[in-house]
Formats: C-alpha cells, structure tokens, sequence
C-alpha cells in the first residue's frame, strides 16, 4: 500500500492563490524598501553552528534547528555524551550546521566577511524563509519568510525615526489602518534593572517582561522569582506597569522611575528624540505609541527596539519588530559598528490582510482568455492569436487537447477564466473570432485587433 504524503508540521504548501497574495506583500515591502534606498542582498539558508549559537539567549538557541554532519555521523560523536544521552554535549560533535534563526545574525557576519566591498553606511534589505524550531499554532510557523532591512555603520537616531517612517509606508501601501509601531528602548529597561537593584539580572529580567502580553502581570512577577529577582526589586517595579496615557505621559512617568539612572535617562533622550521628529512628520496610517515593558528577549539589542502590533479586531501577535544593536558585528570582529533595523512577519500579515479582506480583486487575476482547441488546424490558427495577445500582455491560452467542448468549458469556468474563445473552420475562413464571456453568455465575432482591444478594455 502507497504511504500516504504529508508535510512537517509547521511548514505549508501554497497554492496559486495564496502564492499570488503573498506576493502582492513582498513587492509591496519591497517597493518601499527600494524607495528608502536600502539594497538587496541574500545569504545562505544554513550557516555554521557557531555563528548562530549564542546570540539569541537560551530560548533562541533551543528553537535553532540543527543538521546533521553527512555521512556517518556518528564516528565522530563524543562518545562520553553519547554514552550518557547528553544531546546538548553531544550536539556540536554531530552538527557543525544549523538552519538560520533570522536574517540579522547572517546580515551581521556577512558584513564582516565583506566588509572591504562594502560602503558604510550599508543600507540593505533581505527577503529569505527562515526556520525554528517552535510550536505550531495560529500565526507561528516552523518554516516563515521574514522580510528585513538593517543599517550598518551609524549611530544617528535619525535611522530609528526613518524605520518608523518605512512601517508606516508599507502598511500604508497595503492599505492596513489601525496598526501600533510600540518603541521603548533597551538603555530604559537596564535604567529600570539599576533602579530595582538587579542589574546583574538584566537578561532575565528582560526576558519576563517581554512575555507581559503572552502571560500577564503576575506571570512576568512569578517567573522573575523563578530567576532569582527579589520580591523587593519585583515591589519597585509596579510603577511599570502602572504608566498609562499618551507617549508624553508615559515619558514624564519615566523620568520620574529613572531619575536615579544615567543609562535609563539616555534612553528617555533618545525616544523624546524619535517622538518630536514624528510629530512633525505625522505618521499616514499607523500610530506610534511608548510601550515600557516592550523588552523583545533578544541580546544583541542596545538602544530603541520595536514591535508592530495588528489592528485591535484581529486576535495575532506582533506582525514586525527589530530594534539597534551596538555591537553585533563585535562578535565577529568587527568592532564599533553601529546598526539598526527591522523586520516585517510576512506570513502574519497575509493572515491579518486575510481576515479583514484586504487584498485587493486583482491580486488572484489569472488567464482573461482561454482558446478551445477544435484540432491542430484550428489550434495553429488559434496559437498565432495567443501569441499576438501575449506580446500585448494579454494572459491568454490554448486549451492543449481537442476535448469535448463542455469540458474544456469547464476547465475555464473552474478556473475562473472571464472569456473564451471559439475559433472553427467558419472563423478561419473569415479571420475572426467567437469571443464569449463566461458570467453573461454574451458572444461577439471579432477581428484579431477588435479582440485585443476588447481584452484590453
């Protein structure tokens, strides 16, 4: 008995369709990163374990699928962790490969490798799938494209205002309202770890936090207990998650929290920045809006860190984030080299775009004509007529076999064809064409150059 097919869970096949949708919202974001003046690049979908390891924190690092060497992997397996079924000791001896976590750690060693050929400030954008090993649920896949774009080689706050900016065109262009650009800034949250008294703690503190949305109030308090956070420290906290109101009010509460903290206060500065310059550059469609407790549990972040929620009627986590790493291509060896950047969650958007009906009818246009082949006479007849339309841009077809005519109608009408063509020996010998449209019944016998600009009506 055949085994029956299937796919890994948490990755998908894509129909026409949906391939046709997910389209629209790449040239879409890439229309927009074009008109930035960011550049494309690409890299490999795997890179060396090493390079990837580490730097996402702990629960990155579980969620990075790992390859196996080829060949016999096992010879040369640490025999002592294979012994005693240590995976995580046995792991580097078996695997020198993993599947990218993300596009930023690549782009990262990729400026590093190329930095010679590069001119700063490097300005680029990456559109790859990228895998993790997560659970599947509504929105969160295994396999997913993320689409990014990233400065390299400056420190200017005006790059943080410029990605605001670049959300807000791309969700304008996909005509997306009631979408949040959160900001808040990682020298805020190491401000609000020095006030509490757990700077040492700053990793797991920022980790909690960054599950406020996902567990609540009570679960980022009981999981800092879990990490060792005082119950003292966990008391000063509570004026967090108390700031309410505007982004100014939520500024003035900051300053306020953090007047004890040099770090945190940089931090005020550098937000109070980005809010005045989109205030006199108000956003299109999105809105901008402080969120304090946006920690985003990722360690290479430094300064300001983003994250995009869906409008308030769709039930979906974020759909974009990012933020400024100080020192990413430090790990690399290559030192002071500022960036920034931001990605968008393609596959979240198409179902955000999906629920609230917002793609628009062209998106899934397909064939306008298909020709009814009558036998190989008729079909050359027909051909030529295809291929004049075609160097029209008109998508036109030949049916290939000469089948019964209901079912080459039926093929046209499940596919949703808006036009056939019929072309027999009475057309042939006059030089025309039967043109029927398929929702009304309604025929026309028309010369090739009326039928091209029928269809191109």
């Amino acid at each position: 008995m055949a085994q029956k097919p299937s796919i890994p869970k948490g990755t998908r096949d894509f129909s026409p369709e949906e391939v046709a949708k997910r389209n629209y919202i790449f040239e879409t974001i890439k229309r927009q990163f074009k008109r930035f003046g960011f550049q494309p690049i690409e890299t490999p979908s795997f890179e060396n374990s090493s390079t990837l390891m580490g730097k996402y924190g702990d629960e990155g690092d579980r969620l990075i699928f790992k390859i196996l060497n080829s060949g016999d992997f096992l010879r040369k397996a640490d025999k002592d962790a294979l012994d005693e079924k240590d995976s995580i000791k046995l792991t580097p001896s078996i695997s020198e490969k993993a599947l990218r976590y993300d596009l930023t750690v690549p782009f990262a060693r990729y400026v590093v490798q190329h930095q010679n050929e590069i001119e700063f400030p490097f300005k680029r954008y990456q559109i790859q799938p990228v895998w993790r090993a997560d659970r599947p649920q509504k929105g969160r896949f295994r396999e997913f494209f993320q689409c990014d774009a990233d400065v390299v080689g400056s420190k200017s706050l005006w790059q943080e205002v410029e990605f605001v900016q670049l959300y807000d065109s791309v969700f304008n262009g996909l005509g997306l309202e009631g979408v949040t650009i959160k900001i808040n800034n990682r020298k805020v949250l190491s401000g609000f770890a020095e006030v509490i008294g757990e700077k040492d703690k700053l990793i797991d503190f920022t980790v909690a936090l960054d599950k406020l949305d996902k567990i609540g109030e009570e679960g980022v308090k009981k999981e800092m207990r879990e990490k060792g956070i005082s119950e003292e420290a966990i008391k000063k906290l509570q004026p967090i998650f108390n700031l309410q109101g505007t982004f100014s009010d939520k500024i003035k509460g900051l300053k306020t929290i953090l007047e004890t903290s040099e770090i945190g206060r940089k931090g005020i500065e550098e937000l109070e920045f980005i809010q005045n310059a989109i205030e006199e550059m108000p956003l299109k469609i999105a809105k901008l809006d402080l969120d304090v407790t946006l920690a985003r549990g990722l360690n290479y972040y430094t300064g300001a860190i983003y994250e995009v929620a869906a409008p308030e009627a769709v039930k979906m986590g974020s759909i974009g984030g990012g933020g400024r790493y100080d020192d990413l291509t430090g790990i690399f060896g290559l030192k002071d080299m500022s960036g920034i950047g931001i990605s968008f969650g393609l596959d979240r958007i198409y179902l955000v775009l999906e629920e609230l009906d917002l793609f628009p009818e062209t998106v899934t246009q397909n064939t306008k004509v298909l020709f009814i082949n009558f036998g190989d006479k008729e079909a050359m007849y027909a051909m030529k007529a295809v291929e004049k339309l075609r160097n029209e841009n008109i998508v036109a077809e030949l049916y290939p076999d000469s089948a019964k005519m209901g079912k080459q109608m039926k093929y046209a009408d499940k596919r949703d064809i808006p036009y056939v063509v019929l072309a027999g020996e009475e057309e042939m010998s006059q030089q025309k064409f039967t043109l029927k449209h398929m929702k009304s019944g309604e025929q026309s016998s028309l010369s090739l150059e009326e039928l091209k600009q029928k269809l191109n009506s």
